[in-house]
């Protein structure tokens, strides 16, 4: 069921300077190097939380029109990041039989063009007093990252030095992993809330040799809350959702990725009943260790933030339909242990438009 092509390409690894049996060893460490510079170059396991930060903003809690609705969210990312790791740290001892000291210089970039289909459905029937909603995530897309490492160093005090490099490029095309949603919301005049649950069904395209995935390789369970001050007479709008996620061991690779916690943000102000500009933001936080006998980077705590503006514009349809149009864009910042760079959200949702007041209805007959 899944449509997916994969395409990896290695330059050939440079030296000079060195011995045969030192280029042979040189060029085994520069590989590990890359494919464990490339883990610790992000956050968690290979660089890929099941959260992607952004993902709700403003609005985020107000109620819905009962009734079917589909939501197609465009989702680009590019992030790069580098690394000064110790030479002797890559390598575990008795690795090599010679004293040697030295050091790593690896950078990596990763891009991505996902899309994400979101159908769902909003219950008219209350359930616990409040308005209950059930979507499914279908990710699919590309992801292409490559990690550039170059190893110097020297053959034991006053030994012969050694420059040794070497990279790797992966690209894939396919589906992500499932993700059913569900949401329950809340509503006292200006103020809304909301607490939804989430969970990771790992069918996605993944490879843990593969340093570009569109799955994430494990199960997870995320959940949260979130409130949105909204008045429509004035047009301020304020939104907030705090969530957790708690991620399943990887059997491939018996890592397993520590507890995450997550805030998207939105504000805006709607300049008339269909046009609003704004602000958004996350912050993303990892708050225990990475665990598991797989696990070669220690507790590896990870952490990012990120700011940028936003447009949304209310589209009315035929047939009592309306649609959303909504753009958004992140600059990322303060990253540890994770890749920043930059995102953009382009998001259409279509939903049945919500009923008109009885006294404009009036006057429509």
């Amino acid at each position: 069921m899944q449509a997916t092509t994969a395409r990896s390409e290695s330059r050939t690894a440079h030296h000079a300077g060195c011995s045969p049996l030192m280029r042979r060893c040189s060029a085994v460490v520069v590989v590990t190097a890359i494919a464990m510079s490339s883990q610790a170059a992000r956050a968690d396991e290979g660089g890929v939380s099941f959260w992607v930060p952004g993902f709700f903003g403003s609005l985020a809690a107000a109620p819905q029109v009962p009734g079917w609705t589909l939501e197609n969210i465009y989702y680009h990312t590019s992030v790069s990041a580098g690394a000064d790791v110790a030479f002797a740290r890559q390598v575990a001892p008795g690795r090599l039989n010679v004293n040697f000291t030295g050091n790593i210089n690896a950078n990596l970039h990763a891009d991505a063009d996902l899309g994400f289909l979101l159908p769902g459905y909003v219950f008219a029937t209350p359930v616990l007093g409040g308005q209950a909603a059930v979507n499914m995530i279908v990710p699919i897309g590309r992801n292409r990252a490559n990690v550039d490492a170059a190893l110097t160093g020297n053959l034991g005090l006053g030994g012969p030095g050694f420059d040794v490099g070497g990279g790797r490029t992966d690209e894939v095309f396919g589906f992500g992993d499932l993700i059913p949603i569900v949401t329950l919301r809340w509503n006292s005049g200006v103020h809304n809330w909301m607490i939804y649950g989430a969970g990771d069904a790992p069918v996605g395209l993944y490879s843990s040799t593969s340093l570009a995935n569109i799955g994430i390789g494990h199960g997870a369970i995320d959940a949260g809350g979130g409130y949105t001050y909204f008045d429509q007479k004035a047009g301020h709008e304020f939104s907030g959702v705090l969530g957790f996620t708690y991620n399943l061991i990887n059997q491939d690779t018996q890592y397993q990725n520590g507890v995450d916690m997550h805030f998207d943000w939105g504000a805006s102000q709607f300049l008339t009943k269909q046009l609003q500009i704004g602000l958004v933001g996350y912050a993303y936080k990892q708050i225990s260790c990475d665990s598991g006998s797989g696990n070669r980077v220690g507790c590896f705590e990870s952490q990012v933030f990120a700011v940028g503006p936003q447009i949304g514009y209310i589209v009315p349809m035929a047939d009592n339909m309306q649609g959303y149009l909504n753009l958004k864009a992140y600059g990322e910042f303060g990253a540890k242990n994770r890749a920043d760079g930059w995102n953009v959200w382009l998001t259409f949702a279509i939903s049945n438009a919500p009923p008109m007041p009885a006294s404009k209805a009036g006057m429509t007959k």
